[in-house]
């Protein structure tokens, strides 16, 4: 059964499950929805713990059902937990899990926890997941988008008595703290607990967060994309800037940037061949967040700019592999930078 994340103290006080599940890309936030599971299996006597960590094809699924259908040697209750980094459990795993799931049921000693990445809808409509899902708890932790970072960080604050100011100045605040921790919702948690050790409960003024906040940002490649999407100019700057401090490949910066170029053209076409918008997302895996973008920006945007975005891109990746091309910078990073403000102006809303 699926739980919002934000409910999940609710259900927690309701009564333990004997099975739960929690799965996403977001490290933090998923190891925050497991220590509250154990945190309150502890309350209730679960005193025992086993932890497993799939890793490769070859895992010997047989100790971890060996400890899910046996009683604790120590303790009347216990803890199993199974992490699975991949998310591909394999033919082996797919059956142990759902024989994991069959012994979980009305099991009062043993509570089991299941910790996967993110996972697409292929891989959520298999036999095993659906066990998973129908027998216990299932808790699907999303990232904190850019758009959502200030008030998510205002609501930390707030967990530790302390806020920004009202208004504007406040806004400015919370604004710098998300620029300066983008994409790296680990490093906003540690900057948010050292503000708590650095000053009292109440309010923090501008000066006192920025001298305390470290340039931690950890700009991310995939998550150009949503910047370029989003027809966000200067937020799609500062992460070139980023990554080409941080050292970052141009051809795989390039390959993030063309590969949305490429999936436009492809839903572009489709679209033109009677296919209905989602049909043409889904074939063409087109998911999430991006899946959001295109439905605003494709009925927007011609096939012209998505013809002259292609050519740009073509040029970019010779470029950013050593040729030079007329009328573009020879500089690998000068070309992305065109390319993707080009792609992010056609992108806008304005």
């Amino acid at each position: 059964m699926q739980v919002p994340l934000n409910q999940l103290s609710a259900q927690l006080g309701k009564g333990l499950r004997s099975l739960y599940t929690v799965y996403g890309d977001e490290p933090l936030l998923v190891e925050e929805a497991v220590d509250a599971i154990r945190a309150s299996a502890r309350a209730n006597g679960y005193t025992e713990r086993s932890s497993f960590t799939v890793a490769g094809a070859h895992f010997d699924w047989s100790a971890v059902l060996a400890a899910g259908g046996s009683l604790s040697l120590f303790a009347d209750k216990q803890i199993i937990e199974v992490r699975i980094p991949s998310g591909k459990p394999g033919k082996d795993g797919s059956t142990a899990l759902q024989q994991l799931v069959s012994s979980s049921v009305d099991n009062d000693s043993t509570l089991t926890i299941v910790v996967l990445p993110r996972l697409d809808k292929a891989t959520k409509t298999g036999a095993w997941f659906t066990a998973l899902d129908s027998h216990g708890i299932t808790l699907q932790v999303d990232s904190i988008e850019r758009a959502a970072l200030p008030a998510w960080i205002a609501q930390r604050l707030q967990q530790q008595k302390q806020h920004v100011k009202a208004g504007e100045e406040g806004q400015r605040t919370l604004a710098f703290f998300a620029d300066r921790v983008e994409g790296n919702l680990l490093a906003a948690h540690q900057e948010i607990q050292k503000l708590g050790l650095l000053y009292p409960a109440g309010e923090l003024g501008f000066e006192q967060v920025e001298q305390a906040v470290l340039n931690v940002a950890r700009y991310d490649v995939f998550k150009l994309s949503d910047a370029v999407l989003s027809g966000q100019v200067l937020r799609t700057e500062r992460m070139l800037n980023g990554l080409q401090a941080e050292g970052e490949a141009e051809v795989l910066v390039h390959w993030a940037l063309a590969e949305d170029i490429r999936a436009m053209k492809r839903v572009k076409d489709a679209l033109r061949n009677g296919r209905p918008m989602p049909m043409a997302l889904r074939e063409n895996r087109v998911w999430g967040n991006k899946e959001r973008h295109f439905e605003r920006v494709l009925p927007r945007i011609n096939d012209a700019t998505v013809a002259r975005l292609l050519h740009s891109a073509h040029a970019v990746d010779g470029i950013v592999k050593g040729l030079k091309v007329p009328e573009w910078p020879a500089n690998g990073w000068q070309a992305l930078h065109r390319l993707a403000l080009q792609t992010c102006k056609a992108c806008s809303s304005r």
